[in-house]
């Protein structure tokens, strides 16, 4: 673990005390996954932005639809930890009565502040990168690898190259998977393509649309 992540160990320990519960602060797959499956329920994960939504209202919207069909006795509510974009539907679960577990690279102890203070319980995996597939690589990184194998059931609603690439391997692994449409907020994505010189985006729908949501539109 980097220094800075230490840090933000000590921090995340001064800031938080007793929750979210930190169940392993560089935890492998099988760790993550055996601990989270080992509380019994079924697993709804949501993938999806982890930046701003173009309507976070509609998203929140779809997250509450969604918990609607199931339980909170018998189903857990995974999603990855942080408080930004996607993760702002914590408060949702939560106010329904789900326990929620999080799952996310120590890169996260670098800026523990954007952790969601709506998760019961959080899974920090060993990992030097977000998720998605490694580099020159189809092998998914640690994070998306415990992200997938800890999951019953995938929720996407929208969602960039690394929820696409956690999402396809879900579905290559028997899960269930469900998308719904969603677009990333349209000032932050132009903002990111002048910073980085590409060109002015065409749709603001990104990755895991153009995989699954042609099924959608169908």
């Amino acid at each position: 673990m980097k220094l800075r992540q230490l840090f933000g160990r000590v921090l995340f320990q001064l800031r938080w005390k007793n929750k979210p519960k930190v169940v392993g602060w560089g935890m492998t797959p099988i760790e993550a996954t055996e601990f989270i499956k080992g509380m019994g329920k079924t697993v709804v994960t949501f993938f999806g932005y982890s930046s701003v939504y173009e309507n976070e209202k509609a998203m929140l919207e779809i997250a509450r639809k969604v918990l609607s069909e199931y339980s909170p006795e018998t189903t857990l509510v995974n999603i990855g930890a942080t408080r930004n974009g996607l993760g702002a539907a914590y408060s949702v679960a939560k106010s329904i009565g789900f326990a929620t577990t999080g799952v996310v690279s120590t890169l996260a102890l670098e800026n523990v502040g954007d952790i969601s203070k709506d998760v019961d319980y959080i899974c920090f995996i060993a990992d030097d990168q977000w998720g998605g597939k490694l580099p020159n690589s189809e092998t998914l990184s640690p994070t998306s690898q415990a992200m997938v194998t800890c999951s019953d059931i995938l929720i996407g609603i929208g969602g960039n190259k690394i929820s696409c690439d956690e999402m396809v391997f879900g579905r290559e692994q028997g899960k269930t998977i469900h998308f719904y449409p969603a677009e990333v907020n349209h000032e932050w994505l132009i903002r990111r393509a002048q910073r980085l010189g590409l060109p002015q985006p065409k749709s603001f729908r990104r990755a895991v649309h153009e995989v699954f949501g042609k099924e959608h539109d169908q």
